[in-house]
């Protein structure tokens, strides 16, 4: 039955970029720059950590940046919210969404972030409000309902690609065949696996001139949760010697707990939520509990997972892990932006 479905939903996804692509569906032209950065598949894939970078160069360069987000896990999804306006962060996470509320911490002063179903709706009120210069479409390479300038596609080196099905039988939101409409594709989490040969031999089966970079992920700062806010100046603190247990509600949790381990963090034991999963007291009861089970001294967890946490208390001390990406060929990267 799943397989029916999901060539249902293949057929109606193609059907759909066709008519984007022959006109019959309108598309929206901004008037100013538009990058989308988005997933062929359904799931995390890392480009939090890219949508961040992208935002903070084009920033340096003096651009109005905009992040247009539909802000998935928020508690009215159909409520345009205001995340940040650029200067000052005006929402939280429950309202504003994991993700863009991590991203107004990441970013505050270099864009403005708006959370909103109706991402044209969105992108025509902040060109009045605030003069926008550019706009980064999060999740974008599927809601084709804006004109862009450059789709840049992540996939994640550590998933399976090529015999990858359709929703709802497998984790693809449209036919690979998709990615001949990307400009570009970042292949994340590069360092979480040996090779990467053969997936991008797979990209170019697909597109042959598309380019292809490679993106490594590391450990940039780790700060007691006590600590962490888009104010403090984060820098690495030592847990040498530290034992630790590690939690995190992502769409791919295995890879946070990975990326651990690579960087020869002592991790004892670990628990992953679903994907923005919304805290509480009794899950922190759950997580203490397990770590004293496998007596871990610390907790780790992720800055998505942060920012709804602030609020809870917690006997155990508990650190936040913020990921960086490192591009192998930024210089070119940057010329496409």
């Amino acid at each position: 039955m799943l397989s029916l479905f999901s060539s249902i939903y293949g057929k109606v996804t193609g059907l759909r970029n066709v008519l984007y692509e022959k006109g019959v569906f309108e598309v929206f032209d901004t008037r100013v720059r538009v990058i989308s950065v988005g997933n062929i598949t359904a799931g995390g894939t890392g480009k939090t950590p890219l949508v961040a970078y992208i935002a903070g160069f084009l920033a340096e360069r003096g651009e109005k940046v905009c992040i247009l987000t539909r802000g998935f896990g928020r508690l009215d999804p159909k409520k345009r919210v205001v995340v940040t306006d650029g200067e000052r962060i005006l929402s939280d996470a429950e309202h504003a969404g994991d993700e863009p509320f991590e991203l107004a911490n990441k970013l505050l002063g270099r864009a403005i972030i708006i959370a909103d179903a109706d991402r044209v709706a969105a992108a025509k009120w902040a060109i009045r409000k605030f003069s926008v210069t550019v706009f980064l479409l999060d999740d974008g390479f599927q809601h084709r309902k804006i004109r862009r300038d450059l789709d840049i596609v992540c996939i994640d080196a550590t998933d399976i690609f090529k015999d990858a099905k359709m929703l709802p039988a497998g984790r693809l939101r449209e036919p690979l065949l998709g990615l001949q409409r990307a400009d570009a594709v970042v292949i994340t989490r590069s360092n979480l696996v040996g090779n990467i040969s053969n997936l991008r031999s797979e990209i170019s089966e697909l597109n042959a001139e598309i380019p292809v970079f490679a993106a490594a992920n590391r450990i940039s700062s780790i700060v007691p949760l006590s600590e962490f806010s888009s104010t403090t100046q984060q820098k690495k603190t030592t847990i040498a010697g530290k034992k630790a247990f590690a939690f995190c509600g992502l769409g791919n949790p295995d890879n946070f707990f990975e990326q651990l381990r690579q960087e020869k963090v002592s991790v004892l034991g670990s628990k992953a939520f679903r994907d923005h999963h919304h805290y509480s007291e009794i899950d922190v009861l759950e997580i203490e509990e397990l770590a004293r089970d496998c007596a871990a001294d610390i907790l780790l967890t992720t800055a998505k997972d942060a920012v709804k946490l602030a609020s809870l208390k917690f006997s155990i001390p508990c650190f936040v892990v913020e990921i960086e990406m490192d591009l192998d060929d930024d210089h070119l990267f940057k010329s496409l932006l």
